[in-house]
């Protein structure tokens, strides 16, 4: 039965330093977070206002070809708001997603550290 050399033992303390300092350390700065939840804000104003945007003025130029003001113009803001909000809801199921996978990776990390 052989000792382990001091450079061995040496490696041995690194790498459990390195998996302590890992399991203590934070995964993200708060002020990342913070950032990024300000962006998904962002594209989900735009994506609303983007559909309003377009169902105006696609109704506006109907109306203006037809001479049906205000109707198309009407009909088309409402459609463009419901094309927005429909684009929104489906952005924010994409970052649940994201946000269920992460933590169930995190747990599956977790287990594997306990066991």
């Amino acid at each position: 039965m052989s000792e382990p050399t001091q450079s061995d033992r040496l490696k041995a303390l690194e790498e459990k330093l390195a998996q302590a300092k890992a399991r203590q350390a934070p995964e993200k700065p708060h002020t990342e977070e913070h950032y990024s939840q300000a962006q998904l804000a962002w594209r989900m104003v735009i994506e609303l206002v983007a559909g309003l945007g377009l169902g105006f003025g696609i109704g506006y130029g109907l109306d203006a070809l037809l001479g049906t003001r205000p109707w198309l113009m009407v009909v088309f803001t409402i459609l463009g708001f419901i094309a927005g909000v429909k684009t929104m809801i489906r952005s924010a199921e994409e970052v649940q997603r994201s946000e269920i996978d992460r933590a169930a990776a995190r747990d599956a990390a977790d287990g594997q550290d306990k066991g």
